[in-house]
């Protein structure tokens, strides 16, 4: 299964993303879609789609996507929410989360800085996917997608493109 991941769209679901997200069987979003436009677009790629609200999000976001979402894919369980670190360390309730859920991914956003990482003593791999749309701070736009096979990840591919 070809996994695609992107966070922090604030608008934008331009036709490059769209592009990249054409290869994949379904799309995580983690967060800060920042529009219903922008979520009916995400929608229309045809793909299946999980995703969760970021603190953008108005309150239609909020009543269409939920704060967490964890669930199962090809062996693997996944934990998805879009605030997860802070200053290298997770979040307080992500932490007591990924310890009572074993999740052996964790996908958040947030921070517009792609991210990944395994964590060795809480035994789960860290996406952080950078933001995949035009407004924030940071100058590269990024998502990722792999292949999820048999629990694990294989062939990861980051997407880069210079914000306009």
């Amino acid at each position: 299964m070809r996994i695609g991941i992107i966070s922090d769209l604030h608008g934008t679901l331009d036709a490059p993303l769209r592009e990249f997200l054409s290869e994949v069987d379904e799309v995580w979003c983690a967060g800060d879609i920042g529009s219903e436009e922008c979520a009916e677009a995400l929608r229309s790629l045809g793909k299946s789609v999980v995703a969760v609200y970021g603190n953008i999000d108005d309150y239609r976001m909020r009543l269409t996507y939920p704060e967490w979402q964890c669930f199962e894919r090809e062996g693997a369980r996944i934990l998805m929410t879009h605030i997860g670190f802070y200053g290298g360390r997770y979040v307080r309730e992500v932490y007591a989360k990924i310890c009572s859920l074993r999740p052996t991914i964790f996908v958040c956003g947030h921070s517009h800085i792609l991210r990944v990482g395994y964590d060795k003593r809480l035994g789960v791999l860290n996406i952080n996917p950078g933001a995949a749309g035009c407004n924030g701070f940071h100058s590269v736009r990024t998502a990722v997608r792999f292949t999820l096979e048999d629990g694990t990840p294989k062939d990861l591919e980051v997407w880069e493109r210079q914000r306009h």
